[in-house]
């Protein structure tokens, strides 16, 4: 059974000359804003009945979600990343027998 995401059958989607798939953080922020302002546009459609101001609203939305949610997993990512770093040191200067306070 041959599994549903291969590295071998990958092909990158490139902006800017950055494979976007590579960039952490980058796929649940843009999934949450699609889902965010879809849903945020229709509500206001059925609230309203407007048609383009509801399009501007879910455009809106899902702007200020995706961005609110790449601040917040890039913050998270970068304090994790920075604690493996400090921890990656502590181990390394345990192994060759420097005392670490």
């Amino acid at each position: 059974m041959a599994s549903i995401s291969s590295d071998d059958d990958h092909k990158p989607f490139m902006f800017l000359g950055k494979d976007v798939s590579k960039v952490p953080c980058f796929r649940n922020s843009f999934l949450y804003g699609i889902i965010g302002g879809f849903t945020m546009g229709v509500g206001y459609f059925l609230c309203t009945s407007k048609t383009l101001r509801s399009t501007h609203f879910g455009f809106g939305s899902f702007v200020t979600i995706s961005s609110i949610y790449w601040i917040t997993c890039r913050y998270n990512y970068d304090n994790t990343e920075e604690t493996l770093n400090e921890l990656k040191g502590i181990i390394k200067a345990k192994k060759s027998g420097i005392d670490v306070k």
